[in-house]
């Protein structure tokens, strides 16, 4: 069996202002904390909305279809926030420690669920997930500190991306992106990078 490379993604990312904010919070909470991990790169940071699978390479037909169901997309752009940093299960050397959503954030959840079903519709397998926590990793770390409020950072999300993450690298591609536009009766726009 060929060895799984590649990975695909959809996700929002933040913009500079906010990836600045949030790489100050992913230090300073690595301080406090005392956690021997090394913050994620500012660059890296994002929120993904769905995760199509791993792969031995990049599947085009995959990609085709991703794509075809994204730009069935329509909705306007939209404010998120997070509020709180706190540690999610996982393997007991990476538990992923994040900042999280601790307010609705309800424009978030409609482009979540809005693609969801536009991927299903066009035959690709994306898990169903009621409990879609929302949440951009600081870092990983064996340690679980305890949930705490932060000050809150935002940003106004005006596209999503499909991305494709190198795995073992650290790296992430942008494949694709589609505007967020408020738009009238009929009116489609997305854009491919």
């Amino acid at each position: 069996m060929p060895a799984l490379t590649d990975s695909l993604f959809f996700a929002i990312y933040p913009d500079a202002a906010a990836a600045g904010r949030i790489a100050r919070l992913a230090q300073r909470v690595q301080a406090e904390h005392g956690l021997k991990s090394k913050p994620v790169a500012m660059e890296r940071f994002h929120v993904t909305l769905h995760h199509l699978g791993a792969f031995a390479g990049v599947p085009e037909d995959v990609v085709a279809m991703a794509c075809d169901a994204a730009s069935q997309v329509a909705l306007a752009p939209f404010d998120v926030t997070f509020d709180r940093t706190s540690s999610f299960p996982g393997r007991r050397s990476k538990r992923p420690f994040v900042l999280r959503a601790g307010s609705e954030n309800n424009g978030l959840l409609e482009l979540q669920a809005t693609l969801g079903l536009a991927l299903q519709a066009a035959g690709l397998a994306v898990k169903a997930n009621s409990r879609y926590t929302p949440h951009v990793t600081l870092l990983y770390d064996e340690h679980r500190p305890a949930e705490r409020s932060v000050d809150p950072i935002g940003w106004a999300v005006r596209e999503f991306v499909l991305v494709r993450s190198l795995l073992g690298r650290s790296q992430y591609v942008q494949l694709a992106r589609w505007l967020l536009l408020a738009r009238g009766a009929g009116q489609k726009e997305s854009a491919r990078i």
